[in-house]
């Protein structure tokens, strides 16, 4: 069925120095299918398939709504990335030549929150892809947006919330600590690092959203790049690095990126990071 992509008012503020559509691009080329383990374990553990409504909030360029949507759920994904929705898009959409069989309805692609569209029945699964850990307030703004998000599922539904492992655990800690840095300084950097340590984060969040935690699991998810050039790039596509960019020039940032990657230099020009992700499964 052919997706349709739903415009409201509200869009997300592009970075000064940023090409957002550049940056789309190296997010679903490179980047997001870094964390598709972490999809493919959520998945299997809750055995989504036809029977499975679900809202995907920060859904990106659509990797997890098309992995989803190959084992038959129904999905809704929202993000406030116009380029990203495009991108989404274009993955979901048959191309001309293509013919929508018989399926699920169609995705929905939206740039907020809302109810379930006129015919479908209320999610009964809600996933939060995005990793908290990064910074002090994603977990804030995970809370607004389960807000908004959670009166639209059923009763007894599903949410998954996720977030960045122990920093021992992730090697990609040590590079992100390079965009605190440049935006707050160094001591901010010193203080910022070792939150992915945090077992507690998603806890809290989940107890301010009004959710019952009812189970966990670990992911690895190694960050793995063809080079140095295409790891910058990817890295710089998760606006991560935004307020660093702001705050010096891409330049700058590109450069120190680069520098942090050195570690993680193999013999043959590749880059490769293990990670970690945890997930909560939780219900409302």
């Amino acid at each position: 069925m052919t997706p349709t992509l739903v415009r409201h008012h509200t869009q997300a503020e592009p970075s000064a120095s940023v090409d957002t559509g550049s940056r789309a691009r190296d997010w679903a080329e490179i980047q997001e299918r870094m964390l598709a383990p972490l999809y493919e374990a959520v998945y299997t553990r809750l055995e989504v398939g036809p029977a499975t409504r679900m809202l995907s909030l920060g859904c990106g360029s659509g990797l997890a709504l098309l992995i989803a949507a190959g084992r038959g759920a129904h999905v809704t994904g929202v993000d406030p990335d116009l380029e990203r929705l495009s991108l989404a898009r274009i993955r979901l959409l048959p191309g001309p030549e293509e013919e929508s069989g018989p399926g699920p309805a169609e995705p929905q692609l939206l740039e907020s929150v809302a109810p379930p569209a006129p015919g479908r029945e209320p999610y009964n699964l809600i996933t939060a892809f995005t990793p908290i850990g990064c910074s002090p307030d994603d977990g804030e703004e995970l809370v607004r947006t389960l807000g908004a998000a959670v009166p639209s599922a059923g009763r007894h539904s599903t949410v998954v919330l996720t977030g960045w492992g122990p920093p021992e655990r992730c090697a990609t800690d040590a590079v992100l600590r390079v965009a605190t840095r440049l935006a707050e300084g160094p001591g901010a950097a010193r203080a910022a690092g070792g939150r992915g340590a945090r077992r507690d984060d998603l806890e809290n969040v989940a107890f301010r959203s009004g959710l019952r935690p009812d189970g966990s699991g670990r992911v690895a998810c190694p960050f793995g790049y063809a080079d140095v050039d295409s790891a910058v790039r990817g890295l710089l596509s998760t606006r991560l690095f935004d307020a660093a960019v702001r705050a010096t020039d891409r330049s700058q940032v590109e450069k120190e990126v680069a520098e942090a990657l050195h570690p993680h230099l193999r013999r043959d020009g590749t880059v490769w990071m293990p990670n970690v992700f945890r997930y909560l499964v939780c219900t409302t």
